[in-house]
């Protein structure tokens, strides 16, 4: 008998162990979590874009695509690439997020020469391509957006794993998994409601109550705006987040003077404005990051698009 108590004894200590250990991945979960927020942010502000033109009752389907695709890159492809190189090489991490970065930069700035340019399609166009090949269309449209995800996604991952670099390997695993599934039902929860309003508008504009009526008719006409806004929104923040993990990548592999003026002018601003030095401070932070993005980004695009139609040109002439 003694024995079966000894035994009880050491179940719910290891119970409590496990639930200590619980406790202990959930609390560094969500510091983790909290680091990478600036990047969720980003991604909940990206992904409205691309179902902005589609027939409304596909959007939810085509959002749950992405979100799958999302929680597949990080789960499948980046949290092992993340611990493999965390482990056996982790001076290849800086590199790899900072070609991530130039493939952000190069994503806003070639959203902006479209704009400029007059190249990008219209919410008609967008509509008559979807109608003539739905499934084709949707799967572009997927595989873009799962794409773009793909450089937030390591991004996210990455903060989170510099918050438990000094745990166990099984720990930042646990952690880790934690973190990607919880920011991507965050991140796409928050998406599906912001593409829904408007139908929740007309279904509140129906109401026979005045108020609730006004309501939905608001909601009805804000949402275009709101997702014209989300769109420039993910737009400048392709541009912030690429340029930021430049910026801090050059200073990681030692080359620091980029980031050194940007935390310079960004201190300067934050000791001058008093109570508001903190966002503006951090707000400069943001404003010069899409600066360098902006300028990476142009480059590129002037490389993989200008730069071979002038060689096309003068073959031809």
């Amino acid at each position: 008998m003694s024995g079966l108590f000894a035994l009880l004894d050491d179940v719910a200590a290891l119970v409590r162990l496990t639930a200590a250990s619980l406790d202990d991945i959930a609390g560094a979960a969500g510091r983790a979590g909290v680091k990478a927020a600036g990047v969720v942010v980003d991604d909940a502000a990206v992904t409205p874009r691309y179902v902005q033109g589609l027939e409304p009752k596909r959007e939810l389907s085509i959002i749950g695509r992405i979100a799958k695709g999302s929680l597949r890159n990080k789960l499948l492809f980046i949290l092992p690439a993340a611990l493999l190189l965390s482990q056996f090489a982790p001076w290849l991490l800086t590199p790899i997020l900072m070609l991530g970065g130039t493939y952000l930069c190069y994503e806003g700035a070639e959203k902006i020469w479209e704009l400029i340019s007059g190249h990008h399609a219209s919410p008609e166009e967008t509509q008559e391509s979807a109608a003539a090949d739905p499934a084709a269309h949707e799967k572009k449209v997927v595989s873009g957006a799962v794409r773009t995800d793909f450089i937030l996604s390591a991004e996210i991952m990455v903060i989170a794993l510099n918050e438990v670099a000094s745990e166990g390997l099984l720990s930042r695993a646990a952690i880790l998994l934690v973190v990607a599934v919880a920011i991507t039902v965050l991140v796409y929860g928050v998406v599906a409601l912001i593409v829904k309003m408007d139908d929740a508008g007309l279904v509140l504009a129906a109401r026979d109550s005045a108020p609730v009526s006004a309501l939905g008719r608001g909601l009805v006409r804000a949402m275009p705006i709101v997702l014209s806004v989300l769109s420039t929104v993910g737009i400048a923040a392709m541009l912030w987040v690429g340029g930021h993990i430049l910026l801090v990548g050059m200073e990681d592999l030692g080359f620091a003077p980029p980031y050194a003026f940007v935390h310079h002018v960004e201190v300067l601003v934050h000791d001058a404005t008093g109570a508001l030095g903190g966002f503006l401070g951090w707000l400069t932070n943001t404003a010069l990051s899409a600066v360098a993005g902006a300028i990476v980004g142009a480059v590129v695009v002037a490389v993989l698009h200008l730069l071979p139609k002038r060689t096309a040109g003068a073959a031809h002439a």
